[in-house]
């Protein structure tokens, strides 16, 4: 079963526009299966298999003779010096739309990119489904415990598999596969320690000292696994909200798991009821939060602005959503009830921002567990399950 990702529309417009178009994201997200939907007139061609990452290595001209007319390429990364011949072959025959690319390696797809295609191409993220895509699927999860504990990887629901084994095989191929690709960790037992460690700080505050002491490796090796991390889309650091004028301002970006499936598994989550009495239940919620709204503007072509905000003296919003004079301030409650002081923090906010930057304007939501929406004078009430109707 195919669902329509959000992505296909910026990708037809990158496509009316460039002659090259790459998308990228983490292993298993659905780019080979969009880009093939979404171009179905085009030869595929996958550099995974060796006899085709030979051909396009050893003869990358012929090979790219064989699909002048354009093609869609998957895990282009495979063969880096492929880039510089493109260019070549674009330069040449600049139609818009000719070649696209897809891989799951952002990091040596950006790389070889950025040294031969600039200019040429238009780069695009797909992430695994946002809500409102996996609502597309037959049978999708409708509980908010069940929709965080499995996640939201294309296969699980397109093949109905059991979560738990998908991601642990998931797991088990970032651990030996993509990590051993990028780093020198000679013992993956540590590195998956860190990633345990790692999803039991989602929606924290990140301190590389502590998590390193805690692996037992040093603070450069956490900073450069981390990188990994989000150099994969398995994690996002949400930066410190700055603009303000404070100097009391926590400057510590905020840790979350991209996927709160994964996140569960690593945890040892086993199923879904745990999570109404995890003491992780709030940080999973909030990672999912700000999950979907990284989503919602990443599928929308849209850079993402996304912050947190912590005062020393404890103000905190979850996150911060900044488009231009515009600010759109977020709360996230797991509760299904909205409690009487779930928006003072919010309205605290706002006092601030109004009394020392009055040439901003500050949107409030609490989006919370339950399922009623209100709109109050202060703030919208947000379902969690409606997060996908409000433009962010």
């Amino acid at each position: 079963m195919f669902a329509q990702r959000n992505l296909a529309g910026p990708l037809l417009e990158s496509a009316a526009r460039m002659p090259v178009v790459a998308v990228t994201g983490p292993r298993q997200s659905g780019k080979t299966t969009l880009c093939r939907h979404t171009f179905p007139d085009k030869p595929f061609v996958s550099l995974e298999p060796v006899d085709n990452r030979r051909y396009a290595a050893e003869d990358p001209r012929g090979f790219l003779r064989e699909y002048a007319e354009g093609a869609v390429l998957d895990e282009v990364q495979r063969v880096p010096d492929l880039f510089s011949y493109l260019q070549e072959e674009v330069d040449e025959r600049p139609e818009p739309g000719r070649f696209i690319l897809t891989g799951s390696q952002h990091f040596g797809l950006t790389e070889a990119i950025t040294q031969s295609l600039a200019g040429r191409i238009s780069i695009l993220h797909l992430l695994p489904l946002s809500f409102d895509e996996l609502a597309r699927f037959d049978g999708s999860p409708t509980d908010p415990w069940e929709v965080i504990w499995a996640g939201a990887y294309p296969r699980i629901y397109d093949r109905r598999l059991k979560p738990p084994h998908w991601l642990a095989d998931y797991t088990v191929t970032y651990l030996q596969r993509d990590v051993r690709q990028v780093l020198n960790v000679t013992d993956l037992e540590v590195f998956a320690g860190f990633l345990q460690l790692a999803a039991g700080r989602t929606a924290s505050e990140l301190n590389l000292s502590t998590l390193g002491g805690d692996v037992g490796i040093t603070h450069p090796t956490v900073r450069a696994w981390l990188s990994v991390l989000e150099a994969s889309f398995l994690c996002l650091r949400l930066p410190a909200w700055h603009r303000s004028a404070r100097k009391r301002i926590v400057k510590a970006p905020k840790l979350h798991f991209m996927d709160t499936g994964l996140a569960c598994h690593l945890l040892g989550i086993t199923e879904p009821g745990q999570l109404r009495r995890h003491p992780l239940r709030g940080a999973l919620f909030e990672s999912w939060v700000v999950s979907e709204v990284y989503k919602w503007r990443i599928h929308r072509a849209l850079p993402a602005r996304m912050f947190h905000y912590r005062e020393t003296r404890g103000l905190e919003v979850d996150l911060l959503v900044e488009e231009g004079e515009r600010l759109v301030a977020v709360e996230a409650k797991s509760a299904a009830t909205v409690a009487g002081g779930f928006l003072k923090t919010l309205d605290r906010f706002r006092a601030e921002v109004e009394e020392r930057q009055p040439h901003l304007t500050c949107d409030l939501r609490l989006i919370y567990g339950g399922d009623a929406a209100q709109q109050r004078s202060n703030a919208a009430i947000i379902p969690w399950d409606r997060i996908h109707e409000h433009g962010w």
